[in-house]
């Protein structure tokens, strides 16, 4: 059997894995992923999971449990010597190896693209996965606890005070999603009040969410700061040193949580560790039928989909354009990956992709979303159920729509949970205190 090894279990790896499984015939090629993580993040709901409205394992789909025909590995590619057909492979434990394979689905997916400011890397958290997802949240929960036994001061507003960069859709639904919650949570904290929050979102261009136009953009602003944040535009974050932010503008304040949310960027991999062909910004060079080369020479037996690849945008008016790396594309381009994939297994041409956007679709708290497709702008209760509609019939895996539904069920009727679990992160340090702890010396009797 042909073996096709897909590098990543994101969205386009996922979905070119599960449509490969269900489309090949017995025998007729082996399937691989190769994935640090053993499930596959649903993004959309990263904001959700900020906000304590679905539950972290919910916005996770299990790769072992959904792809029974495929061969899950554990670990990292490093290295891509596609001319050798093979694969370095890092697993979690144990030393490097090389995987060989007869064909190759690039879809490791994107990180977060970060610049050299002055602690960022020591202050910072990321929002691309579940656990940074449960950890902003956990430390809002965390920060409230330990402010309410504060006297009014620097002190009490730093940790309550909450710093995003990047007002690109995942920024500022997490950024909303937070305040909304942080805005609730005043209710359960007497101690506390609504002047004691401080929320920046710091965007370098001189709007947000860029895939809507600019009077909805606009709207989506002027809530915010009704709500109490200040949106800095036209402007850069140039140090987060000790949690105190310095901004471009001249803006000086202390932050206790700093959410860097500021585009994406190639990974290392695809940036210095392959021999595929690849564009000034480190993606893949794909043809629009996601075969990897160029419109006039095709890399055989090489495909690539998702965040990492540069696929060309068809449905856009004029050249040169390259599809959007969102959740949408990644989605449709991992299913017609798959297509393709068995097209060429089996002697036929690929078809190319063309995709039309839906529109985009986003939450801003709770009760409160905006919808754009073409010139249709929708606002307010009902683009928030358009949102929770569209994504909860999205997100793969019927278990996971049976599971978002009742916890979204559950939170109406009895409110989202408030408990912060950040212990978890460090759950030894109880028993090792302890343990370390000087022991008494008992005496028995007789």
């Amino acid at each position: 059997m042909r073996r096709i090894l897909v590098v990543g279990g994101g969205y386009a790896g996922f979905y070119t894995a599960w449509r490969l499984e269900k489309k090949l015939r017995r025998d007729e090629a082996e399937v691989v992923v190769v994935d640090p993580r053993p499930y596959m993040t649903y993004q959309p709901f990263l904001p959700e999971v900020v906000a304590g409205s679905v539950e972290a394992r919910h916005a996770a789909v299990s790769l072992r449990r959904n792809l029974r025909r495929t061969r899950i590995v554990d670990g990292m590619v490093t290295h891509i010597a596609h001319a050798d057909r093979t694969v370095t492979i890092r697993p979690a434990l144990g030393p490097d190896y090389e995987l060989p394979y007869d064909v190759i689905a690039v879809t490791a997916g994107a990180v977060t693209r970060t610049f050299d400011v002055p602690g960022v890397a020591d202050r910072a958290i990321g929002m691309k996965h579940v656990e940074e997802a449960v950890a902003i949240r956990d430390r809002l929960f965390t920060a409230f606890d330990q402010a309410a036994g504060l006297e009014p001061g620097p002190l009490r507003r730093k940790l309550l005070t909450v710093t995003f960069v990047g007002g690109g859709f995942s920024g500022v639904e997490g950024f909303a999603e937070l305040q909304s919650l942080a805005r609730a949570l005043l209710k359960k904290f007497p101690e506390l009040a609504g002047d004691d929050l401080g929320f920046h979102l710091v965007e370098a261009t001189n709007r947000i969410l860029p895939e809507v136009s600019d009077r909805p953009g606009e709207w989506v602003v002027k809530m915010l700061e009704k709500r109490g944040a200040v949106v800095h535009l036209n402007t850069t974050m140039t140090s987060a040193e000790d949690g105190h932010v310095v901004l471009s503008d001249g803006t000086e304040f202390d932050s206790e949580l700093i959410v860097w949310t500021a585009g994406n960027a190639a990974t290392r991999l695809l940036r210095n560790h392959t021999d595929l062909p690849h564009n000034e910004r480190g993606l893949v060079q794909v043809r629009a039928d996601l075969r990897i080369g160029t419109a006039s020479e095709v890399v055989p037996d090489a495909w690539a989909a998702g965040d990492d690849a540069a696929v060309p945008d068809l449905a856009a008016p004029g050249e040169g354009a390259y599809t959007v790396p969102n959740a949408q594309n990644a989605v449709r381009q991992g299913k017609l990956l798959a297509k393709n994939l068995l097209r060429s297994l089996r002697g036929r041409e690929p078809k190319n992709y063309v995709h039309h956007s839906l529109g985009a679709i986003a939450t801003l708290g709770l009760g409160t979303g905006i919808f754009q497709y073409r010139r249709i702008v929708i606002k307010g209760l009902l683009a928030w159920l358009m949102h929770r509609g569209y994504h909860v019939l999205a997100v793969p895996t019927w278990d996971r729509k049976m599971r978002v539904l009742a916890i979204w069920l559950v939170s109406f009727c009895y409110g989202r949970d408030i408990v912060s679990l950040a212990s978890v992160q460090s759950p030894r340090e109880a028993f090792t205190t302890e343990a370390k702890a000087p022991k008494l010396s008992v005496t028995r009797p007789g």
